[in-house]
């Protein structure tokens, strides 16, 4: 699955020659002449590598920065400038931009910061999947063997964990070896990530 590219620029001939650019390279581009239009299909977009111009007017590229990071948006984001500001090229990588050109752009330099923001994308998202999994199979354990798991992610040993829930020690390897069938795992180290990844954001 190819994924997008959003390029938000008020300047009619700069929009449209990098859109013509990134197509010409095999990017899926969709423009948006200012943050407003950008904003109103926002809901509707798929998460994309942002490319924003600085400097517009009513809502400047860092100002949208800051609504996008409001509403929990973090998609990876090029910020480009036709002004050599120092101060404005530091607000943007506070608010998260992965790269700042300055205009001219260089379509490499363009390029190159998009792939970045693509490969960004896609590590999140295999964690994103990998987290639901575990999720998942967490979800399907008892009340029981849930407090096992957490203890065995803790680094508690058998005896330790039968101590603390006042079970006997072949309880609790029951408990571990239910645990494994359903994680597919019983390597201690593997079900430490596995509970690591289920309370991801939590």
């Amino acid at each position: 699955m190819s994924l997008p590219v959003y390029l938000v620029e008020d300047d009619d001939a700069v929009r449209e020659g990098l859109a013509l650019l990134l197509r010409t390279v095999g990017l899926d581009v969709r423009s948006f002449a200012g943050p407003s239009e950008f904003l109103s299909a926002l809901d509707r977009l798929q998460p994309g590598c942002l490319i924003l111009d600085i400097r517009m007017p009513h809502l400047s590229g860092l100002k949208l920065q800051e609504k996008l990071s409001e509403r929990g948006v973090d998609w990876p984001t090029v910020v480009i400038s036709g002004h050599g500001d120092i101060e404005a090229c530091r607000r943007a990588f506070r608010n998260g931009a992965i790269d700042f050109l300055s205009k001219p752009v260089d379509e490499q330099d363009l390029i190159d910061a998009i792939q970045k923001g693509h490969a960004e994308l896609e590590v999140r998202h295999r964690e994103v999947s990998e987290a639901d999994e575990a999720r998942q199979i967490v979800a399907q354990l008892t009340e029981r063997e849930t407090e096992v798991l957490e203890m065995v992610a803790k680094g508690l040993t058998t005896r330790q964990i039968a101590a603390a829930l006042a079970l006997s020690p072949r309880t609790v390897d029951s408990h571990r070896a239910a645990i494994g069938a359903k994680a597919g795992t019983s390597s201690a180290a593997e079900l430490t990530r596995l509970w690591i990844e289920a309370r991801a954001d939590r």
